[in-house]
């Protein structure tokens, strides 16, 4: 269930992956990085620094430096280099990359958290990483979630007011713009149920013979 197995799975190898677009470098997030020694990976500056300090006992926890031997390849970006994209704010289009790909800052959970929005033909497709954590912290009239996720992202978050503040913002954009853009996050299994059309229980080698995959290059 590794990235790099699931890509060769879907007839790529690590050498087609030339771009790694990253919310943020908390392990479970990074730890397949080393696996693609030959791509750019593309952050916020102020998350790899942070990451770099390892400043508290809880940063020595969550960021893993032995996931990093590729880090002379990292992009790093400034929050407030871009446009803005529906009222939030946009980092300047990633060097290298596809210009359908950009970074949302979401700052919160971590210092330099960022969502990731990616553009096909009709709307985008917004990746709010682990801004949120349970899909029903998306209802915007009556939002709710399970008291072990709450509690945990109180012990994770380096920035409460900014993560609620984004939860907030997040909500309004589901409510307004549900048509344009299409909100998920990390860890939810029904919004990756939703996404991917089958069962998270379903590996994928099962799924080929259903599933028709194209080659992007990205």
């Amino acid at each position: 269930m590794t990235a790099i197995r699931q890509i060769e799975e879907m007839g790529f190898s690590a050498r087609d992956v030339r771009h790694i677009v990253l919310t943020h470098l908390d392990f479970d997030h990074a730890g397949g990085l080393d696996d693609f020694p030959q791509a750019q990976v593309h952050l916020l500056e102020k998350e790899r620094n942070c990451a770099f300090a390892q400043r508290t006992w809880l940063d020595r926890q969550r960021f893993r430096p032995q996931q990093w031997s590729t880090q002379k390849d990292w992009k790093v970006y400034q929050v407030s280099e871009g446009d803005r994209w529906y009222g939030f704010d946009q980092v300047r289009p990633l060097e290298g990359a596809l210009p359908e790909i950009v970074l949302i800052p979401l700052i919160g959970h971590t210092q330099g958290h960022v969502g990731v929005a990616v553009r096909d033909e009709s709307r985008w497709f917004f990746l709010a990483g682990d801004a949120y954590f349970f899909h029903q912290e998306m209802d915007f009239d009556h939002p709710r979630c399970t008291i072990g996720l709450t509690l945990y992202q109180l012990l994770m978050e380096k920035n409460h007011q900014a993560r609620v503040q984004n939860q907030n913002r997040l909500r309004q954009l589901r409510r307004e713009h549900q048509h344009e853009v299409n909100l998920f996050c990390s860890h939810d299994v029904l919004e990756f149920e939703r996404l991917s059309g089958r069962s998270a229980e379903v590996p994928l080698p099962k799924m080929r013979s259903n599933v028709l995959f194209s080659r992007t290059g990205t």
